[in-house]
């Protein structure tokens, strides 16, 4: 990325003055969409539907093909946003992997506290394999705290007895709700978008009194042993930089397939920059490639195994 684009970015990053007063949550929801929101691309239709009980946008690139499925979890704190807000990058996800993919409206604090996400995010995925799909043909992806949310479901998953999917990518995951990150202090100057008090408030809607280091409010801090193939992409001018190097390494330490990417000079999800940016139309064409690898990958037909004997 230039220095001019880079100074463009973060001015536009930067555009939105703060508030004396501290906004409600649907403030919070209509300004970010106004902020955010940009429509699923050309040649992916999308549909309303409804998913583990919970409203969901099916996007069905033209040209999807097989029975690869991705199951998308959107970005907001546990707070705002939605998949109409993520339909632009959802739907450019989705475009580049080919995959029909179904965006999850699982419900917000305050409103809705932990762990109700993560329900919603487990009853989405087990409706998927409850209704068809193989777990082999099914990958996960999300981002900020959907990213966290993605690795919680997966963790509900492993505990409930189901299989895990082909591979999950988070974009600058927000997985440890502590704040205990060095880099939500060290980046603080750098990130155009996060201040720690920022983080501390979402945390405090979503979590409120509770444990915050409970593994799926904060699966940094779980045993993600079993956990399909990983990637992590991550801005290093952001304050959730330590989250995804923490993430990544919990992972390796699990003897979980793991890929860290950090993007110099970038800020948070800026993936959502496709189109804008060559960063992120890169980033977004290697998560489709890492996706649809694993869902190509050949497999032993575990039907004609014989038992050891």
């Amino acid at each position: 990325m230039s220095r001019q684009q880079r100074d463009a970015l973060d001015a536009m990053l930067r555009s939105a003055p703060r508030s004396e007063t501290p906004p409600t949550p649907e403030e919070q929801r209509t300004g970010f969409a106004t902020a955010i929101t940009r429509p699923a691309p050309e040649g992916v239709a999308t549909r309303k539907t409804v998913l583990g009980g919970r409203p969901a946008l099916e996007l069905e690139p033209a040209q999807a093909s097989g029975q690869g499925r991705l199951l998308y979890l959107h970005g907001g704190g546990y707070v705002i946003g939605s998949p109409d807000t993520h339909a632009g990058l959802v739907g450019e996800l989705a475009r580049r992997a080919g995959l029909r993919t179904v965006s999850v409206d699982y419900r917000l604090a305050p409103e809705h506290p932990f762990p109700a996400a993560v329900d919603d995010g487990l009853a989405a995925y087990r409706e998927l394999l409850a209704t068809g799909t193989d777990p082999r043909d099914l990958v996960v992806a999300g981002d900020s705290a959907g990213g966290g949310l993605s690795i919680a479901t997966l963790l509900a998953a492993r505990e409930a007895g189901l299989p895990q999917p082909a591979a999950v990518a988070v974009f600058s995951p927000w997985v440890d709700l502590t704040l205990a990150g060095e880099s939500i202090r060290s980046k603080e100057g750098a990130d155009p978008i996060f201040i720690e008090a920022d983080l501390r408030a979402y945390a405090d809607l979503y979590v409120g009194a509770g444990d915050r280091a409970h593994p799926l409010a904060s699966p940094v801090f779980a045993d993600l042993t079993g956990l399909p193939p990983l990637l992590v992409q991550v801005g290093a001018n952001e304050v959730l930089l330590d989250d995804a190097v923490r993430l990544a390494g919990r992972a390796g330490a699990d003897d979980v397939e793991v890929a860290l990417e950090i993007g110099p000079g970038l800020p948070h999800v800026f993936q959502h920059h496709y189109g804008r940016l060559d960063e992120a139309d890169s980033a977004l064409e290697r998560a489709a490639r890492f996706l649809t690898s694993h869902l190509s990958a050949e497999r032993p037909d575990t039907d004609r195994i014989e038992p050891a004997h």
